[in-house]
């Protein structure tokens, strides 16, 4: 399940943007969803409905060396459960190939499948999905995912369904040194497609190096700009960690990545320690 952008970020008091792309190759999830299967040379396929005849040739070029940096698309692919600590304090674990997102935060744990949208909330290891409580945060699992998973996987979206990828030019980072800057704007997808978001890559490493949020694509500056810098390996993948704007000290926490899920983990109604 190849998902990503914008959501509202409470945290901030900013949005941020979400699409739901697939890729033209497929098999099927437990879930009935659809996910995409490595290609045999390993190259980094455009999603079904990325648009790629708004999209020019070095954005292009740039996504795919990005991709490559951070491990390839196979690894990608072959990297199944990912876990980290969002900066509203909560966990969550997302099982790529079954489409199961495990939310928790103190003694609430939220249960739930991105493809058929059902799920259970507990407190304490008690059940109260039938609670007003319970059910309102199971109509945001969904969109906790999508915002949350952007804010750790973004550079491995580039590429998906409803993204324009275009190349804005030559730019500056906030330290001042050079970056190649995207576009990077959305079609008709996700809560609110009117974002745009720049990229900034650094033309040394083509890792991502900061990104800028724009609420609407004709808004003449960001209502951020944040690092994306605090890269480590974890698993077959590389990610950052670092999100702060210089002065904050933001980031994201208990990353991991792996390619097996340990058994019961993903139904477990408690708290788990933290991967």
């Amino acid at each position: 399940m190849r998902n990503i952008p914008v959501l509202l970020l409470l945290t901030l008091g900013t949005a941020v943007t979400a699409c739901q792309p697939q890729s033209a190759t497929t098999t099927t999830a437990k879930s009935g969803s659809p996910l995409p299967t490595v290609a045999a040379n390993g190259a980094y396929p455009a999603a079904e409905g990325f648009d790629a005849a708004g999209s020019d040739a070095r954005a292009l070029t740039l996504a795919d060396q990005v991709m490559e940096k951070m491990g390839g698309y196979g690894a990608w692919q072959q990297t199944r459960l990912l876990g980290w600590d969002f900066l509203d304090g909560s966990y969550q674990l997302w099982d790529k190939q079954t489409g199961d997102f495990r939310w928790q935060k103190d003694s609430t744990v939220a249960l739930y499948n991105l493809g058929t949208k059902q799920g259970q909330v507990f407190r304490a290891g008690q059940d109260i999905s039938a609670s007003p409580e319970g059910q309102k945060l199971l109509s945001r699992m969904y969109p906790i995912w999508v915002n949350n998973s952007w804010w750790l996987l973004m550079p491995f979206k580039l590429k998906d369904s409803g993204v324009t990828l275009t190349y804005k030019g030559p730019g500056q980072l906030m330290s001042g040194q050079p970056a190649e800057v995207l576009n990077m704007t959305f079609k008709n997808v996700g809560v609110t497609p009117d974002n745009k978001y720049e990229v900034l890559i650094d033309p040394q490493t083509k890792l991502v190096e900061e990104w800028a949020y724009f609420p609407k694509a004709t808004d003449a500056q960001p209502a951020f700009r944040r690092r994306w810098t605090g890269y480590q390996q974890y698993g077959p993948i590389l990610l950052a960690t670092d999100r702060s704007d210089g002065k904050d000290g933001r980031g994201l926490g208990h990353v991991s990545a792996s390619t097996t899920v340990p058994a019961g983990l993903m139904q477990n109604p408690k708290s788990v320690e933290k991967l």
